[in-house]
């Protein structure tokens, strides 16, 4: 998970991609300020002590923790116990009573609520031809009643007594730990709620990134691009062209809050300096949401692995990123276009253009076939494999029309359609959750989607096999825990993810919209049966039929 809304990561997060700065830092760590200027949630003596302590076994769990007092008052007593404790540091005794008198249980900022858009029988129901699957799809329909969320005003007239940021509509959970809304997480949940003809609370929603900017409609959508520009573009300069493309780039020093234990012992031999540019690459790669991952590791000469405090994600201009603010440019344009504004049009226009260069120049790889992230310290290309690879057919971000029979054969080309459930993050085991053998809901219907929508007769097969692999094992893991849970485990018949930084969480709302749009997608096709051959067996078994015929 990366960007939620509380203020220990609005700092370094991108709310509708704008930057949620604290103006008034007076702190600065090594030239990098802290992750907001909250002496209790992201930064000082009371939240290191607590933490380091793991009075938990989530360090998420305290900075979720609302207030009994105002945070002055807290300090202030917290500094007295401190004052009289030789050297300091208090015991985990005195920690915990410490805590406990003055802090809430998580969650207390919500209200009881129940979405009033709800019904029971959507029309995608009669979609779905296999009637469990049908059956299934209506459970999952029912989970947004257990999901949903209101904030208590509370939070708005005391604000400084939460973490969580005050948002006036309600809202959809992902669930499990995660009891805040997050960016991209609510992409697939907003798709999932219209699908269950929830517009009314998808409306409410959208409105809640609205609010967090104070901005209305498409002037929004410009401070969202105009935050990538400004602070997150890089140039790279391909033969006599140079281009403009955007990364990852936290410039936030000190422990990540919600992990600040785990934070705190992965740096604990470096020096000051490295200790600082760690933590500002953590969350640099916390930023983009795959946290964490080989794909940002730097790695090194065999037989030395790569691991989490190898992590370089500033040095990586990304694939994915790049074709979703392609597609920002696209909309741009077109939406002005609607509203007759000519010049703005022909901005966004240019800068789409300006993109699609970019995008073939730099990440296109001719002989892989696809295109890849670009590594700015080694100033090569990574070959290895990740489904942001084939982002830009997700959102047209590019001009060949060749394109996507080329990625089929890098698919083809790869060990990635052997895994019958679901296609792997990476091919590297590394133990961080965003690589195999875990697969994540949004990936999946990236590539599924990006190969459904062109005009190769090969890709639209292959997007309906990886389809109904991913339902089947989704399903099949319904029936077995009555659970959807945020990623999954391609090995063997398949089990809940496993691996980074906490145990794997039911809920879930990304799950449950990208099922939900693929039983959309496919409802009658899919089926709750055997597992799909995997595609290169399904090749094999059709050309045995075809001479069969013969």
């Amino acid at each position: 998970m990366a960007c939620s809304a509380r203020i220990l990561v609005t700092a370094w997060c991108f709310f509708v991609g704008i930057s949620v700065s604290v103006p008034g830092w007076q702190e600065l760590v090594n030239g990098l300020p802290p992750p907001c200027e909250s002496q209790i949630y992201c930064t000082g003596d009371l939240l290191k002590q607590v933490q380091l302590a793991r009075l938990f076994s989530d360090d998420k769990h305290f900075v979720d923790m609302p207030l009994r007092e105002s945070p002055d008052l807290v300090l202030k007593k917290f500094q007295q116990l401190v004052n009289v404790t030789p050297g300091g540091i208090l015991s985990k005794e005195q920690l915990q009573q410490f805590v406990s008198s003055s802090f809430s249980d998580p969650g207390q900022e919500f209200e009881q609520w129940e979405p009033q858009d709800w019904t029971s029988s959507p029309q995608i129901l009669a979609k779905i031809s296999d009637q469990k699957l049908q059956a299934w799809a209506s459970d999952l329909n029912a989970k947004w009643k257990s999901l949903g969320r209101k904030i208590k005003d509370d939070v708005r007239t005391r604000p400084m007594f939460y973490s969580q940021i005050y948002v006036p509509h309600p809202l959809m959970v992902p669930g499990g730990r995660f009891i805040e809304f997050y960016y991209w997480d609510s992409y697939w949940v907003i798709e999932g709620l219209l699908l269950s003809e929830m517009a009314t609370t998808a409306k409410g929603m959208i409105q809640n990134f609205l609010y967090l900017v104070d901005r209305e409609n498409i002037h929004l959508l410009e401070v969202e691009y105009e935050f990538w520009q400004r602070n997150r573009s890089v140039s790279i300069t391909v033969g006599d062209r140079n281009h403009t493309l955007n990364y990852y780039n936290v410039q936030i020093g000190e422990p990540r809050p919600e992990s600040y234990s785990k934070d705190w012992e992965l740096a604990s031999d470096l020096n000051e300096d490295a200790r600082q540019e760690l933590w500002a690459e953590l969350k640099s790669a916390a930023e983009s949401g795959w946290d964490f991952s080989s794909r940002w590791f730097l790695s090194w000469s065999p037989p030395l692995p790569a691991t989490l405090k190898d992590t370089k994600a500033r040095a990586v201009v990304p694939v994915d990123l790049n074709a979703f603010l392609c597609k920002t440019e696209h909309l741009l344009a077109s939406f002005y276009r609607i509203l007759g504004n000519t010049i703005k049009a022909a901005q966004f226009q240019a800068a789409l253009e300006h993109r699609l260069e970019a995008v073939q120049a730099v990440f296109w790889n001719e002989a892989a076939g696809v295109w890849l992230d670009f590594n700015l310290l080694k100033k090569q290309p990574n070959p290895a494999f990740y489904p942001s690879n084939l982002a830009p057919l997700w959102t047209d971000c590019f001009s060949d029309q060749a394109a996507a029979e080329r990625a089929v054969r890098y698919l083809e080309g790869s060990t990635v359609l052997s895994y019958k459930n679901g296609i792997p993050t990476s091919l590297a085991r590394t133990g961080e959750q965003w690589d195999l053998p875990n697969a994540w809901p949004p990936l999946q219907h990236m590539v599924i989607a990006g190969l459904a929508k062109s005009s190769s007769s090969r890709a639209k097969e292959i997007a309906f096999v990886l389809a109904q692999n991913w339902v089947r094992t989704n399903f099949a893991l319904y029936k077995k825990y009555q659970a959807m849970f945020e990623k999954y485990n391609v090995d063997g018949d398949g089990k809940p993810g496993t691996g980074g930084e906490y145990q794997v969480q039911e809920g879930f709302g990304w799950t449950n919209g990208v099922i939900l749009q693929l039983l959309d997608l496919y409802g009658d096709r899919l089926t709750s049966g055997s597992p799909s051959t995997p595609f290169r067996a399904w090749i094999v078994v059709a050309c045995i039929f075809l001479l069969n015929l013969k």
